[in-house]
This record gives C-alpha cells, structure tokens and sequence, in this order.
C-alpha cells in the first residue's frame, strides 16, 4: 500500500502556502513597492539557506464530501537561515494575508518564534509588519466569529520567552511597514531595532487614538520615522527594506550567538600600530570651538568598522559597534555639538542600554570621553536627569567587561563617573580637564562677590579662571597616577590594540546571562 496520495496532498498544502494571500494580494503589496515576508527572508539570507518551521500550518476550507477546496495558509513564516555563514531565527507576517493581523496558525507560529530562539541558543529575526489582534478575535475557517475565551489560568504568559530571549541570544527586529500592537512591543524588546523610513510604529492606529483621544493624526504623524528617530523607540532608520536588512546583518557581525559564546573575530587588515597625524591637533585650544568626535573615532577603531546606533536620541552621546584590530567592541563617546556633551536625561537611558548589550554579549567598552557634567536647568530637572543619569552611572558600576577610557577633553562632575567601569584602563590626552565644574561655572559660583567687589569684574574672573584652568592640567594627575598613562593622542590606537590582548583572559572568564541588581 502506497501513501503517495498523501505526500501529494503535503506537496499541494506546501504550494498554496507559497501563494501567501493570492496573485492580487501580492500585486498591491509591490504597488506600495514593499517585498512579502518570503522575500524579504530571501534577500536577507544566505542563498538557499532558509528551512521554514511550520510550512503546512494554516487554516483548510472543506467541502461537505470532506474534499480540501481552500488553504489560508499561517500568515506569519518562520524558520532557519543562515547570515553570513552563521545560523539563526528569522520571523515575521504576511501582510498579504489579513494585514499581518494573525490567523490561529500565524499567531501559534509568531508566539513560537522566541521559544525556537531561546530552545537553539541562536540569534533571533523579526521582519515586522501588521497590527496585533483584532476586536473580532482570529477567525479560522469555520462560520461565525471565534470565541475569545483567551488562555488558560496555567499557560505561560506569551511576554515571558519575549522577556527571557533579551538574557539569552541577540535579537534585532525591523518595522517593514506599519506595526501596531503587540508587534509594536515585540519590535522594541530588541537589543537593535530599525524601520524603514516610509514605516510606522504605533501603540494604537489613527482610529482607535481618535476615538480615545480626539486627536486626528495620520500614521506618520503618531509614528513615522521622524517622531521615533528622536523618541528611542527606534535605534536606527534604513532609507528603504534593503537598507534595513542590511543593517540587521550588520549589527549581529559583530555579537556572538548566544551569552555562552564569544562574538566573532574577524582578521584585521588594519594596522594595528598606526598613528594618525590628525589626532595630535583635532581638539582645539578654545575651549569652546566644538571638534568631531567621530573623526577621532574613525582615526582609532580598525577602518570602516564603527557602526553607529541610536544617533538622534540622546544626541550629545554616541554609540555604536566597531572592531579594535579585529575584536567585537563597544563605543561610548561624548558630541560636544550637543550640549557640549552635556548628559542629558534621553543620554543616559541611551548609555544604561547600551551598556547592558555590551555586557549581554561580553563587548569590552571603549570611552572617549568628553563631559561638561549633567544637563542642567529647568528642562533637565523635569525629565528626572539625575535619576536617569544616576541609574547610567550604576550600570557602568555593574559592568563585568572590561572598560578603556581616554579622556580627550573634558570630564566634571559626578556624570563623569558614567565613563569609566570599574577596574578601568584609564587614558588621557593632552588636551584633557578634569575637576568638579568646570572653571567658569566654579569661578562664578565660588569667587562670585571677589569678582563683584574687584575695580575690574571681568578682569579679575579672567585672572582667577586662568589660574584654576593650570590645576585641571592633565600632567599633575599623571604625576600622581590618577590615570594610567598621559600619552599622545597619535598612540591611541596602539595602545588599545595593546589592552585588548590583555584583557583576553578576563573575558574568558565572562560566560552566560548578565545579572544586575536594582538601579536608581
């Protein structure tokens, strides 16, 4: 007895599931000039690397002889690919079929998509686009509307592997197009997030924020790429799809796995004892002539590899990702564009994240610093800087990796402490001041009725900022070993490639989930 009816029955099933929502479905999707779930899963993986999970799950339509006549195949697909030669978990829904919005086949799958992830110790994908569940509840293929008793008392609540995934593997999403709902919240429990620029982020669509709010704004308006840029929600924003799967490929080159595994070393073609000419004079003598921080960045870190996150949130800190003679790292450094520096209360949420994926995923911290202190007036005080700042200077407290920091220009105040981790390779240029306040402020506050009864007020703050500018010397903290070294600027990509085959042993020994207690 021969079961070849049935694999013909699996061969047809696997079919229709290609068709995803029908030939017209698909037509107005590339009318938008969007890609399907299955071929952006195809452009972002190695070639013919993809084994979908779940390929036959769906929703039949029977005649009443019993005979199969429809197949609304899960609209969300998941699977297996390769990236870069290495495996990983990709997901993500068929907004050609319900608008993303899930069918109980897709729902059961895109609820699977962590618990896979978590189960594989791999890096988890998430292609979004599509709103969460409806008010008429998920409908299948019977008559009438589905039931919504929802789950039962002993069910694992669905956040928990959502939760769990952060500890465990590297997860990077992207919003393809519109995203509301749960999707929403899934695409920011991330360590990297990004959407195209013609996408939306939405807790609520336009209709339902009318009703509730009165407000009439499109999507754009409530959640387009400008608003998240600038609102954290989102790390980074691709010009168009290609872009933002580009960028996902990216960010995981440069993290491991999973937390038991080291992140990937890629063979330099970097001189790792070049010294750039340009260092010795970027930073100006006036004070407050701004400088490019990012140049110094590029001049240091092995060519072309600093991959920026987060850029217009919290803008006076930079972060990104970037190799040091071919070793995965983090990069943390001060804007002086943007408040001189200044840590603001968006600035340090940006630094306490960033600090927990770099000890997520044992990324040593390289810190260039450059910080005039927290942000201060009447604003700053009303976005809870101090709490925020404060709660950033715990998690560099807390680091387990290893930190080097090269103080290019300036560091005062307590916000300075968010710079250096504890046990710390501490650098300094030249150009560096360090103290308290910075002399103008500390002159003002603290020689202010000297200065007021002086014959020539402006004269004598000059005198006494001056005389106060030669205590903030770098060369007294190097006499007393307050810093490791005082060294020109031009050695400081030698000298970090040197830390970094020191510090070999110490993330050795950095292996599986990062654990911290509470912070402010």
């Amino acid at each position: 007895m021969s079961w070849e009816q049935e694999v013909g029955e699996i061969e047809r099933r696997r079919k229709l599931a290609k068709e995803q929502g029908g030939e017209a479905a698909i037509a107005r999707h590339h009318a938008k000039g969007r890609l399907t779930i299955r071929e952006r899963i195809a452009r972002l993986a190695d070639p013919d690397s993809f084994s979908e999970l779940g390929e036959g799950a769906g929703v039949p339509e029977y005649n009443d002889a019993g005979e199969l006549t429809g197949f609304q195949p899960a609209n969300y697909v998941l699977g297996f690919i390769k990236l870069g030669g290495r495996r990983c978990i990709v997901g993500g829904e068929d907004f050609t079929l319900k608008g993303g919005s899930p069918n109980p086949a897709g729902l059961r799958k895109s609820v699977y998509a962590e618990d896979v992830a978590l189960t594989y110790k791999l890096p988890l994908i998430r292609l979004h686009e599509g709103g969460g569940g409806s008010v008429a509840g998920s409908k299948g293929g019977g008559k009438g509307p589905a039931r919504p008793v929802g789950d039962p008392v002993f069910a694992t609540p669905r956040f928990q592997s959502i939760a769990r995934v952060l500890g465990e593997v590297p997860v990077a999403t992207a919003a393809m197009g519109a995203v509301a709902g749960m999707p929403a919240a899934r695409l920011v429990a991330s360590h990297f997030s990004v959407m195209a620029k013609d996408a939306q982020v939405l807790i609520a669509g336009p209709a339902v924020v009318a009703r509730a709010t009165g407000e009439e704004l499109s999507k754009e308006q409530l959640g387009g790429a400008d608003v998240h840029a600038r609102s954290g929600v989102i790390d980074n924003i691709a010009k168009d799809e290609a872009d933002a799967l580009e960028q996902i490929a990216r960010f995981l080159s440069y993290l491991p796995q999973n937390v038991w595994e080291r992140a990937p070393y890629v063979a330099p073609t970097d001189d790792p004892e070049r010294r750039e000419e340009k260092l010795r004079d970027i930073v100006p003598r006036n004070k407050r002539q701004p400088f490019k921080m990012r140049k110094v960045i590029e001049a240091v870190l092995d060519r072309d590899s600093f991959f920026e996150m987060t850029r217009k949130f919290g803008p006076s800190l930079i972060t990104g990702l970037a190799r040091l003679n071919g070793h995965a790292v983090g990069v943390m450094a001060n804007d002086c564009h943007f408040y001189a520096g200044a840590m603001t209360a968006q600035a340090a949420q940006k630094a306490r994240r960033f600090m927990d994926l770099c000890n997520s995923f044992n990324l040593p911290i390289i810190s260039f610093v450059d910080e005039p202190g927290f942000m201060i007036g009447s604003q700053s005080e009303k976005a809870g800087t101090i709490r925020h700042g404060a709660a950033a200077i715990a998690a560099a407290m807390q680091s387990r990796v290893p930190w080097a920091s090269i103080i290019v220009h300036k560091v005062f105040g307590v916000a300075g402490a968010a710079h250096f981790g504890p046990d710390g390779f501490v650098l300094s240029w030249p150009s560096a001041a360090t103290g308290a306040l910075p002399v103008e402020g500390g002159v003002a506050v603290a020689f202010a009725r000297e200065i007021a009864a002086a014959d020539d007020p402006e004269a004598r703050r000059a005198e006494l900022e001056a005389r106060l500018a030669a205590s903030q010397s770098p060369f007294p903290r190097a006499e007393s070993f307050s810093v490791h070294e005082l060294i020109d600027p031009r050695e400081t990509r030698p000298r970090l490639c040197e830390w970094m085959e020191w510090i070999a042993p110490r993330l050795a020994q950095n292996s599986g989930p990062y654990l911290t207690t509470m912070r402010p």
